[in-house]
């Protein structure tokens, strides 16, 4: 699984896949699909050959063709990219700790406090967004 923390090298076709990735949004959070954390696989063969395992946020999600339909597109724009397959999965399912920590500090700074779908489509015990200083954070569970 990736670790959306980390860099691949500069100049490989994984960091430009991740770049031509990282322009595609969900359309219902402000975050790109990979710093959301739902690209879960990116291999390149020696060909230029491209596979992409990657979930939704929920199963019932309303962009599930249109979203996996524009990674494929995007990863096939990349310069040295032959082939494109991308796999959808939910498994293992999406969860808001897969967010990158871009991912994180985006939807603090955007204020987002919209629900973060889970495995069956309902929410986590996620929340973004800011306080006022002093303010204490709401600890029910």
């Amino acid at each position: 699984m990736i670790d959306t923390n980390v860099d691949f090298p500069e100049g490989s076709i994984e960091s430009r896949l991740v770049d031509a990735i990282r322009t595609v949004f969900d359309p219902e959070i402000p975050v790109n699909v990979f710093d959301l954390g739902l690209i879960y696989e990116i291999s390149v063969s020696p060909r230029g050959d491209v596979g992409i395992v990657m979930t939704l946020t929920s199963p019932n999600c309303p962009v599930a063709e249109a979203l996996p339909a524009e990674v494929q597109r995007k990863a096939r724009a990349v310069d040295g990219v032959n082939e494109v397959a991308l796999e959808l999965t939910f498994d293992p399912p999406w969860s808001a700790e897969r967010l990158s920590e871009a991912g994180k500090l985006e939807l603090e700074f955007t204020g987002y406090t919209g629900p973060m779908g889970g495995p069956h489509g309902g929410t986590t015990d996620l929340t973004m967004g800011r306080r006022r200083i002093g303010e204490r954070p709401d600890r029910r569970r």
